[in-house]
């Protein structure tokens, strides 16, 4: 397996502000969001789960033995889709993250994201190692996708 540059949402978003607060409006906008984790035979799942900030880092935290957490523990690559909303509107965007899921399993620091959660233990919880960040909108009848990666900055490709 090749090794891939991860950034953690702190630096991302010192990297690329504008962008890292676009995306994290996007994410505040809805609570319900699509995460997708491959299974053990290399299929991919989607599952829908919450994605938080508590203490200013995106965080993913899930209930004890769950499939996506399974998931995860076996292969940490993840993509997650930021709710698009109702309709066909998609206000801000769409916005997508993906990387490497690592998994918090310090008592000190689940209970310290669980306080700012306020969400009760036992849980698996996953900081977000970002190896791409991507917003989809459209602007003046043109769509505009724009990419980031760790070490590049964001790129920005029109489309009438």
């Amino acid at each position: 397996m090749t090794t891939t540059t991860t950034m953690t949402w702190p630096e991302f978003q010192q990297a690329e502000p504008e962008l890292a607060a676009t995306v994290r409006e996007r994410f505040g906008k809805y609570t319900h969001h699509v995460l997708a984790t491959l299974r053990k035979d290399g299929s991919p799942r989607l599952s829908g789960l919450e994605a938080k900030f508590p203490l200013d880092e995106l965080v993913l935290t899930m209930m004890p033995d769950s499939r996506k957490a399974r998931d995860l523990r076996r292969d940490p690559r993840f993509s997650l889709l930021a709710n698009p909303g109702e309709g066909t509107a998609m206000g801000g965007g769409d916005v997508r993250v993906s990387g490497r899921a690592v998994e918090v399993t310090d008592r000190e620091t689940q209970e310290r994201f669980a306080e700012a959660l306020g969400a009760p233990l036992p849980f698996h919880m996953y900081r977000l190692g970002l190896t791409e960040v991507v917003r989809t909108s459209v602007e003046d009848d043109e769509l505009v996708v724009r990419t980031w990666r760790p070490g590049s900055p964001v790129r920005t490709q029109r489309r009438t």
